[in-house]
């Protein structure tokens, strides 16, 4: 009998961890210019692998979503940190959601995760967790401090968020990067004080959760590719 030395193993163990860094660059370049919906085939091709070896790595899209972009949305989760540290609640949910427009005027990857629903990233599920707790805490403080106008609700806040945030990649590409600017502080200037209440009653979390399902991820049209 005889017996190995692990020595053919090594090369193998190197391969795959070099396939799978492939994978996530390429990953991160098609999504970004794709969105989310994008053709795995054509990552597979950018990564110079087959799709064998992709769903060896990645059994599903979740699975590379989540490794592509679990960094960036580490990223967000700290901007609510440090807006949460802030004193006063105006300039921390100001500082919050310019950090979080950044990230969403990045690339269309990214783009898609933050203003829609997208099924199996945990990274993802916990973003959107402290991102609502945030955006909660922040307004109830700045409600005490008469900063906020007492009639807005999270539900209200996250719906304008993902509304506009979905914007950003064609606004950006029409005109300038940071033309998401003004719409933001627009959108800011109505959540300050003011003497008219708002018309209709406030979306309940479960009709917010419907709503960015039906928004879908973006899609740039590709020929010649499958879906998969």
């Amino acid at each position: 009998m005889t017996i190995g030395t692990g020595e053919a193993t090594a090369p193998q163990r190197r391969d795959a961890r070099r396939n799978r860094q492939l994978l996530v660059e390429a990953g991160h370049e098609v999504f970004t210019e794709q969105g989310l919906q994008a053709p795995l085939d054509v990552i597979a091709r950018r990564a110079g692998v087959g799709n064998a070896t992709l769903y060896r790595h990645f059994p599903t899209r979740a699975a590379l979503v989540d490794a592509v972009f679990r960094d960036q949305l580490t990223g967000t989760t700290e901007a609510g940190e440090r807006a949460r540290a802030a004193a006063d609640a105006w300039t921390g949910l100001n500082d919050y959601l310019r950090a979080v427009f950044d990230a969403l005027a990045a690339d269309r990857g990214t783009n898609d995760l933050m203003t829609t629903h997208v099924e199996g990233i945990e990274a993802l599920d916990a973003v959107h967790t402290h991102n609502r707790e945030t955006i909660e805490l922040l307004l109830e403080r700045g409600r005490q401090q008469g900063a906020i106008r007492p009639d807005v609700t999270t539900e209200d806040v996250l719906f304008a968020l993902a509304a506009l945030g979905r914007a950003v990649p064609a606004l950006t590409a029409a005109t300038t990067p940071d033309a998401w600017h003004r719409p933001l502080a627009l959108l800011l200037d109505g959540l300050r004080p003011a003497p008219v209440p708002l018309p209709a009653p406030a979306l309940t979390t479960v009709q917010l959760g419907d709503v960015l399902r039906e928004l879908g991820p973006h899609r740039a049209p590709v020929q010649g590719s499958n879906a998969e």
